[in-house]
C-alpha cells in the first residue's frame, strides 16, 4: 500500500491554482477531460483517494447517476451521441445489432467538437469490435487517436494501439502495464496541448476494473478477473466481500425466470466472487494514481482552472447480488448505478447531488461547455444546472432498455416489462435492495398502470419528450403599484398550475435560494412581498412533489422595484 499512500500525498499538494508561468490573458474555451472506467461500481470508489481528493472534493458527486443500457458498447454509444439505444441503434457488443460498426461514426460528439474548433483526442478502449476489420482505421472526428485494437483491448499486457494510423505493440514488461501506459500518454498529450491555441477534448477510457489477460496465479478457476499492477497485487487480499441484503438472495420466487432459475451461490462460488472483487479493487489503484498524474499535469501546464474533468464508468457490475456472480446488463442497482463526478469552472466544491441523471446527459453537457453544434437530437440534458443548483430538479424519468426488457427508473420506483411478458415493480424507498417484486400485487395496480403509461412514452421518445417531466406551470400575478413606495408594499401571488398540479402533495417556495414557504395543501400558492425582492429582480423557485414521488423545480423571475 506504499504506492497508494504516495499517491494520496502527491494528490494533496494539488491546489487547483494555475501555474503563473503558463498563465495567459487570452483564456480559450474550456478543455474537457473524460476519464471512464469499465465495469466499475459506486461501492468501489472508496479505494480511490486521489479521485476523492482531486475530483470529488473539488467538484460535485452525483449520487443517483444511471446508465440506460448497462453494457459496454451501447453505453459508450450513448456517451458519443446523447441518445438512448432505441435512437442510436446500438443494441449490443457485437454484430449484427451492436458493436463499433453499428454506430454511425460520422455523427458523434467527436465530430461536433472538431467542427467547433476543438482538438479531439481519444486514448484507450473505444467501441467493442473496433479494429477487427481495419486496425489502422481512425473514426471520424478524432484529431489525435490512440485507440486500443480489439481483441487486444482486453489485455493488461501484450496489446496493440493504433496511434494515428500506426500500429504499436506493447509487450509483457512491467512498463507496458496498460493503465500506466495510458497515464503516461495522457500526461504527454496534455503537455503537448498546452501550447495549442485550440481547446482540447480528451476521452481516456481505461480497461480497469474489467476482466482481462493475463491469468494470474491466484485467479479463480472459470472466472475472468482483471490483472492488477504488480505493485498493487494482493493489496486487498484480506478485504471482505460486501454482502448487502440482496447478496445470494434467499427467496427469488417473485423474480423473472432468469433470476428464479439461478441456484444459491455455493461457498466455493462465493470465494471466487470475493477474489474477483478484491482484484477489481486492486486494478483501480493504478487508475487512481493515473488521475493524480493527469490532474498534476493540468495544473503544471496552467490548464486545470480552465478544464472540466468528468469521472465515470460505462456500467456497473454484480458481485453476487440476486445470485448473479458476475456481469451486468440486468436492471438492478449494482448494474445500472455508476460513479459520476464533475469538477471544473463554476462547479461547486465538495458537494453531492441527488437528482436523477444518466449517461444520456454527458454529451449534452460537453456540447454546452464547448458551444458545439450537435448533429443529432439528443435525449439528455446538461448536467451543469444540476451541479450548480441543488434545488434544480427536472422531474423526468430515466429509461432502461435492452433487447429483452424496457424499464423506468424514478426517484421511488423501478418498473420493468420483459419480452417474455414478465413484470417487475420495486418500491425503492422501502426496498432499496429490490427484494420484493410487487408487479403481481393488486394493491399496486394503480402505481403499475401509471408507470406502464410513462414507460410506453419513453420507449419511443426522442429529444424533448425523453426529458419531459410532470406537466406543471408557475403562474404569477402582481397587484398594480403607482409609485416606488407602493411597489415595495405590493405582493406577487404565485400559483402552481398545470394538468399535473392535482397530483401535487407539497410545494416548497424559495426566493433567491432562501425558503419562503412550504405548502402541503392545494391550491399551492405563495405571496411574495416585493420588499424581499432585489432591485434587479429575484429568482423564485417552486419545488413541487407529486404523489408518485416525482419532484420538479419551476422557476420564475420576480421583478424588483426601482
Amino acid at each position: 500500500m506504499a504506492a497508494l499512500a504516495a499517491g494520496v500525498v502527491a494528490g494533496a499538494t494539488l491546489t487547483g491554482s494555475a501555474s503563473p508561468a503558463h498563465s495567459s490573458s487570452a483564456v480559450k474555451r474550456p478543455n474537457v477531460v473524460v476519464l471512464m472506467t469499465d465495469d466499475q461500481t459506486v461501492e468501489s470508489m472508496r479505494v480511490m483517494p486521489n479521485v476523492k481528493t482531486l475530483l470529488a472534493d473539488q467538484g460535485v458527486t452525483f449520487t443517483n447517476n444511471f446508465v440506460s443500457y448497462s453494457l459496454c458498447c451501447p453505453s459508450r454509444s450513448t456517451f458519443l451521441t446523447g441518445q438512448y439505444a432505441h435512437n442510436h441503434g446500438v443494441w449490443g457488443n457485437s454484430p449484427p445489432n451492436g458493436g463499433y460498426y453499428r454506430l454511425d461514426s460520422t455523427n458523434t460528439l467527436a465530430v461536433w467538437l472538431q467542427r467547433a474548433g476543438y482538438q479531439t483526442i481519444h486514448l484507450g478502449k473505444y467501441l467493442n469490435g473496433y479494429g477487427t476489420r481495419n486496425p489502422r482505421e481512425i473514426p471520424p472526428g478524432w484529431g489525435d487517436w490512440h485507440g486500443s485494437v480489439d481483441p487486444t483491448t482486453y489485455r493488461y499486457y501484450n496489446y496493440t494501439l493504433n496511434e494515428n494510423g500506426t500500429l504499436v505493440a506493447y509487450g509483457t514488461g512491467a512498463a507496458n502495464y496498460q493503465t500506466d501506459v495510458y497515464a503516461r500518454k495522457a500526461v504527454e498529450l496534455i503537455g503537448r496541448e498546452a501550447a495549442d491555441a485550440r481547446p482540447f477534448f480528451l476521452w481516456l477510457a481505461f480497461l480497469a476494473p474489467h476482466a482481462g489477460a493475463p491469468r494470474d496465479p491466484d485467479d479463480p478457476a472459470g472466472m475472468g478477473t482483471p490483472s492488477p499492477a504488480p505493485r498493487h497485487r494482493n493489496a486487498f487480499a484480506t478485504m471482505p466481500l460486501p454482502t448487502p441484503p440482496s447478496f445470494n438472495e434467499a427467496d427469488v420466487s417473485d423474480k423473472p425466470a432468469g433470476i428464479r432459475n439461478r441456484p444459491l451461490l455455493t461457498a466455493a462460488m462465493i470465494a471466487k466472487i470475493r477474489e474477483n472483487y478484491q482484484q477489481r479493487l486492486e486494478s483501480l489503484l493504478a487508475v487512481d494514481e493515473a488521475v493524480a498524474q493527469i490532474v498534476k499535469e493540468l495544473e503544471v501546464t496552467g490548464q486545470l482552472n480552465n478544464t472540466y474533468i468528468v469521472f465515470t464508468s460505462d456500467n456497473g457490475f454484480f458481485h453476487g447480488e440476486h445470485r448473479v456472480p458476475t456481469g451486468k446488463v440486468l436492471l438492478y442497482e449494482p448494474s445500472i448505478r455508476v460513479p459520476l463526478i464533475v469538477r471544473g469552472p463554476g462547479i461547486p466544491h465538495g458537494q453531492r447531488r441527488s437528482q436523477l441523471v444518466a449517461n444520456i446527459d454527458l454529451a449534452p453537457t460537453i456540447v454546452g461547455i464547448s458551444h458545439a453544434g450537435p448533429g443529432r437530437v439528443m435525449d439528455g440534458r446538461s448536467l451543469l444546472p444540476f451541479a450548480r443548483d441543488p434545488r434544480f430538479i427536472s422531474g423526468r424519468d430515466i429509461l432502461l432498455e435492452t433487447p429483452t426488457y424496457a424499464a423506468i427508473r424514478t426517484p421511488r420506483w423501478l418498473y420493468a416489462e420483459y419480452t417474455t411478458g414478465e413484470r417487475e415493480l420495486y418500491d425503492l424507498a422501502r426496498d432499496p435492495d429490490e427484494l420484493v417484486n410487487h408487479a403481481g400485487d393488486f394493491r399496486y395496480s394503480r402505481v403499475k398502470a401509471d408507470l406502464a403509461l410513462r414507460l410506453r412514452r419513453l420507449r419511443a421518445c426522442s429529444g424533448p419528450v425523453c426529458r419531459q417531466g410532470p406537466e406543471l406551470r408557475l403562474l404569477a400575478r402582481a397587484r398594480p403599484a403607482k409609485s416606488i413606495r407602493g411597489c415595495r408594499r405590493s405582493r406577487v401571488l404565485v400559483v402552481v398550475s398545470g394538468p399535473s398540479a392535482r397530483r401535487a402533495t407539497q410545494t416548497s417556495f424559495y426566493l433567491d435560494g432562501r425558503l419562503l414557504k412550504r405548502d402541503t395543501r392545494a391550491p399551492f400558492t405563495a405571496l411574495v412581498p416585493r420588499f424581499l425582492t432585489r432591485r434587479g429582480g429575484s429568482q423564485l423557485q417552486a419545488i413541487v412533489t407529486l404523489a408518485d414521488s416525482r419532484r420538479q423545480t419551476l422557476s420564475r423571475r420576480i421583478a424588483g422595484c426601482g
